[in-house]
């Protein structure tokens, strides 16, 4: 079984659709977390739609209840975070990049439970973060774990921490292709196409199980898109300009004000600072309530035109500084979901202003906050496909493609301009990792079973008797042979170990062709590593080679791999 895992390509596809249906059921789950805390610390399902209303859990308090819940909340996903899983703490995308490109897909296993429920206590005790990056990790962390459990080698448990993520953003935003483009794009930083297939399937998977507990309809209820005049795209790329500053303005903003908390948290106990941070945030929303947790209802209502242009410009600011503090103060949770809100705010303050001016040449106000939303993203994470595509994806509406794609390369463009680093780079590089340098592969990294196998040893035909096998194995010392049938095909391989055995269970009328095993197969083209896995799991002294028609190439031992690996460092010495 764990052959067919390691080797087989649908072994691979296999274990991808599954990563992605626990993913998808650990984005239900995670969901539900966030309702429950959510109503347990403000008595709403989500207290952003219904701003300085009191909990009916404690109504004496009225409003003011939003002093004490980030306070109470930090009092315990703080001193979960600082024991069990430090890397929970912050928006998870970046600590997901880092082990698919530096540590071989492993992430710690608690991770995606501790990730979950900081997460989750976070955003439901007032948390001004999104829930999207937490179940990239959580899902990330299933994938990496599934791998580790099958003991797979690296390159396929980053396949799978991908394939987590991809799950995770499909069953959280019900967007299936946008989920598979911000794995390809922001996690693995690589379009493979055999990558591409496994990633799809994860994607489709976890979209399968969320669409079972919330149904097929978008959680975004967004206006029809329309395009009034070709002079309107003069007006989303100045959007797409107003974007981009908007968007690198939030990345130094908030890595500006984790600096300075943690220059004021110097020397004192990390467990405890989300708890006193609690209080500046309790302020925050005490001020400007809409900023609690997630916050999607008051992006609904600017997209669907509830709020004026000069609010909007103030939740914008707001947004920015309560997900700065949120994270500055040690929370946990996203910046995916901010930054959305963050170009609602902005797109559609910007399009109330100019629908005034040119009221014939314009769209409704939404439609620019459409826009908006995937420029500023395009601008803090330069994922451009994946801004294009989950805006499409909510949408539904393929008129908004050509002014979102023009609006989005215009962010992405002036993005790359002005920084070097987008929102989740820049965490990684002050901690010294320069992510996007490209990884020196080892010496195994570069060689293939090709590279190491031989010429197949005369083969056993089907029809020898036992004493035949005996009597090749005691002449030529081999450990394992191969076995053809009448017509030349490859039938498997026996080895000394199945021969004893056979002899030891009193066997003696078997054949070669009913001792041969065909399930441990190697490819001429897989990386080397693989070989050295499937050689060491099977304890195997040779194992065959075949090429895609299934015919036998080639034969490998364990001699084999190490003079390949002598002949490869001599000549890179």
């Amino acid at each position: 079984m764990l052959a067919w895992l390691h080797g087989s390509a649908t072994g691979l596809l296999v274990l991808c659709g599954l990563v992605g249906l626990v993913a998808g059921l650990g984005a239900v789950g995670f969901r539900y977390l966030i309702y429950g805390f959510t109503l347990l610390f403000s008595g709403h399902r989500d207290y952003s739609a219904t701003p300085h209303a009191a909990n009916p859990l404690v109504p004496g308090l009225g409003m003011w209840f939003v002093l004490l819940a980030p306070v109470v909340g930090g009092l315990i996903y703080g001193p979960l975070i600082a024991l069990f899983a430090r890397e929970a703490r912050g928006h998870g995308v970046p600590e997901v990049m880092l082990a698919v490109q530096r540590k071989g897909g492993r992430i710690r296993p608690q991770v995606a439970i501790v990730k979950s429920l900081a997460s989750a206590l976070c955003i439901g005790a007032g948390g001004s973060v999104g829930r999207e990056g937490p179940i990239v990790q959580i899902g990330s962390a299933i994938g990496s774990a599934l791998g580790q459990v099958a003991r797979l080698p690296e390159s396929r448990m980053r396949l799978l921490v991908a394939c987590g993520a991809a799950g995770g953003i499909s069953a959280t935003f019900n967007t299936p292709i946008a989920g598979v483009f911000f794995a390809m794009e922001l996690i693995l930083r690589d379009f493979d196409a055999r990558s591409l297939g496994n990633v799809v399937v994860a994607s489709v998977g976890a979209n399968v199980v969320s669409r079972a507990f919330f149904g097929n309809a978008a959680f975004l209820k967004l206006p029809v898109f329309q395009l009034v005049s070709p002079w309107e795209f003069v007006l989303y790329a100045i959007l797409g300009g107003v974007a981009a500053l908007a968007g690198l303005a939030f990345i130094r903003i908030l890595y500006g004000t984790e600096d300075l908390c943690d220059r004021l948290w110097r020397g004192r106990p990390e467990w405890a600072r989300p708890a006193v941070g609690g209080v500046i945030l309790g302020l925050l929303l005490l001020a400007l309530p809409q900023m609690y947790g997630v916050g999607y209802p008051v992006l609904q209502g600017a997209i669907n035109g509830r709020y004026v242009a000069w609010f909007m410009v103030v939740l914008l600011v707001g947004k920015m500084a309560a997900t700065s503090l949120t994270i500055g103060i040690g929370g946990s949770g996203g910046v995916f979901a901010p930054s959305l809100f963050m170009g609602a705010m902005l797109g559609t303050a910007f399009g109330q202003l100019v629908h005034t001016v040119l009221p014939r040449l314009t769209a409704s106000p939404g439609a620019y906050g459409l826009v908006g939303m995937g420029a500023v993203f395009a601008a803090a994470s330069r994922a451009p496909m994946t801004a294009i595509l989950i805006i499409f994806e909510l949408t539904g509406e393929y008129r908004v493609i050509l002014p979102l794609m023009f609006a989005v390369a215009l962010a992405t463009g002036i993005s790359h301009l002005l920084s070097r680093d987008t929102i989740y780079t820049l965490k990684l590089r002050r901690r010294g990792i320069e992510i996007d340098q490209e990884r020196r592969p080892s010496i195994v990294d570069l060689l293939t079973v090709a590279d190491a196998m031989h010429a197949v040893p005369p083969a056993l035909h089907a029809d020898d008797d036992l004493q035949t096998v005996i009597r090749r194995f005691t002449q030529e010392h081999r450990g394992a042979l191969p076995v053809l049938d009448a017509q030349g095909q490859f039938l498997g391989t026996v080895s000394q170990a199945g021969v004893e055995r056979a002899i030891g269970e009193g066997d003696a009328g078997l054949t070669a062709g009913q001792l041969a095993d065909e399930r441990v197969t190697l490819r001429a083209g897989q990386r080397l590593e693989e070989a050295i896995v499937a050689l060491t799991e099977h304890e195997a002294s040779g194992l065959p080679v075949r090429n895609e028609a299934g015919a036998l190439v080639g034969w490998v031992r364990h001699r084999d791999v190490l003079q390949a690996y002598a002949v490869r460092l001599r000549q890179t010495t």
